[in-house]
């Protein structure tokens, strides 16, 4: 308790006191027992915040002729669906109203309160309307809003609540300069009150926009306020920069005049101060962090998520055909209720003068393309499939040279009728079989002597080394073989012939 400093916790307590003397009117308000025809008690406490807003209004319009009727008229506009009054009672309370307000004597508002600052019993004065204008013919008296009841108009909005950390970073640059560092001190710890609220404010925010997001109006809503926030926190940020780099200064300025030898209190400070301020923009940065991350994922989500809902929640025989057959719909209602369903018109059309236009020839890349062929990447080599598939490739010439040498090889369609014979059907049911020929085909016809060099690095190799000196010749036949449900291929006329060296 002994490091409690009273006069710095009382300092500016009438200027408090005074912002809560401006409500003072409202409360008084509230007490008055009003009553409607129906005998339903009347809110005169909002009706006296909708009276302030009122005249603001006014005051924005620049209309200067507002009075009793002009008010009893904006009352009855907003209250006439929850009292039952007439126009000589609606004028009544807003007479009732504006006199509060303003009092007929024509004095301000007093209001009394003890000031612990200076230990005394003190009194204030306060005006929310003055009088404005006099129509003398028609005996009106005008009104407007009086500075007090500006304040307590802007009171009553989330206006201070959210720039109050620019309000004190501004302060707390004034402070700096007129070396007032024991109050800066204290700002920069009302500046980590601010940034503590607004985390919380975020988080409330953040489940705020989960659970509320229904409706394409109100994620745009979100999307605003969202953008609005991130701003302001930016231009905060830049702000705390500027702070740190001015205390920063301070200190070095102070540290070059021997300060922190002479006025070693002023100097720790000064220190005291950089840490703070430091430690208060790594929270307002994260605050920024999270705010970017709620603006780019979690409002994205839960766009997303409405998308999906609606699609969910879309019947097309009771949203959309039952409205069309039972209910007799004009042709433009009809075109409405059709359009979102319906493609985006697209004329085809094409004009000759097109083959004149520049024709986009080149492009522009950063690397150097290689339009050569994809080659065998041969760094494969040790891939468990690629052996597995030549494995595959070498049984089934094996296979293929037995029943050719037993005369049951000259087509394919005999030599899938010697594998179904020899209990060797689930060969011709792999997808790698109709590989193995359709290759076969496209480079017959196949000499071993001319393809060792080039074929024996592909998955062929091993396959094709069983030729020896014999030529393959692979060529179209007639008919669809579809032996299996899963695959089908051309018929193929298949033939061994010795080469010219083995003949010698």
């Amino acid at each position: 308790m002994d490091q409690l400093d009273i006069v710095e916790i009382t300092g500016g307590y009438r200027e408090r006191m005074r912002r809560l003397a401006l409500f003072d009117p409202l409360y008084e308000l509230d007490r008055k027992r009003e009553q409607d025809q129906s005998e339903t008690m009347i809110d005169m406490k909002g009706l006296g915040l909708l009276t302030l807003l009122f005249f603001f209004e006014q005051k924005l319009m620049r209309q200067y002729k507002t009075g009793a009727k002009q008010l009893a008229a904006f009352l009855q506009l907003v209250t006439e669906r929850q009292y039952r009054l007439d126009e000589a009672e609606y004028e009544r309370i807003a007479r009732t109203i504006i006199h509060t307000f303003r009092p007929t004597t024509g004095k301000k508002r007093s209001y009394t309160f003890f000031n612990w600052e200076t230990a005394q019993e003190e009194a204030m004065e306060y005006s929310l309307l003055k009088a404005n204008n006099f129509d003398r013919e028609t005996n009106m008296q005008y009104y407007t809003l009086d500075e007090d009841g500006l304040e307590l108009v802007f009171a009553t909005k989330e206006f201070y609540s959210e720039f109050q950390l620019s309000i004190n970073q501004l302060m707390l640059r004034k402070q700096l300069d007129k070396g007032e560092f024991k109050g800066a001190l204290r700002q920069i710890n009302e500046m980590q009150i601010d940034v503590e609220s607004l985390e919380e404010r975020m988080i409330k925010l953040n489940h705020e926009i989960q659970r509320s997001i229904v409706s394409e109006e109100t994620f745009e809503r979100y999307k605003e306020l969202l953008e609005d926030i991130y701003g302001r926190l930016t231009r905060e940020d830049e702000e705390f920069k500027e702070l740190r780099q001015f205390v920063k200064e301070t200190r070095e300025r102070l540290y070059s005049k021997d300060i922190h030898q002479k006025e070693q209190k002023t100097y720790s400070l000064i220190l005291k101060i950089i840490r703070e301020l430091e430690s208060v923009h790594y929270d307002h940065s994260r605050l920024l962090e999270q705010t970017l991350a709620l603006k780019n994922t979690t409002l994205v989500t839960a766009q997303e998520s409405l998308y999906y809902t609606g699609i969910q929640a879309f019947n097309f025989d009771q949203d959309l055909v039952s409205k069309v057959i039972s209910t007799p719909l004009p042709l433009e209602a009809m075109t409405g209720l059709l359009h979102p369903l319906l493609k985006v018109e697209e004329n085809q059309v094409w004009s000759p003068l097109t083959v004149f236009a520049e024709q986009n020839i080149t492009e522009d890349r950063e690397e150097k393309v290689d339009q050569s062929f994809i080659e065998v990447d041969t760094s494969e080599k040790d891939n468990p499939y690629r052996a597995w598939l030549m494995e595959q490739y070498k049984q089934l010439m094996e296979h293929f040279l037995i029943a050719y040498d037993e005369g049951q090889g000259e087509s394919l369609s005999d030599f899938i009728d010697y594998l179904d014979k020899s209990e060797q059907a689930t060969l011709f049911e792999q997808r790698y079989f109709y590989d193995f020929w359709l290759i076969l085909h496209q480079r017959s016809p196949i000499i071993n002597g001319d393809v060792d060099e080039e074929e024996g690095q592909t998955l062929l190799g091993e396959a094709l080394a069983l030729l020896e000196d014999r030529t393959l010749i692979v060529e179209e036949g007639k008919g669809i073989i579809n032996r299996y449900k899963r695959f089908s291929i051309q018929e193929f006329q298949i033939r061994l012939e010795e080469t010219a060296d083995a003949l010698r």
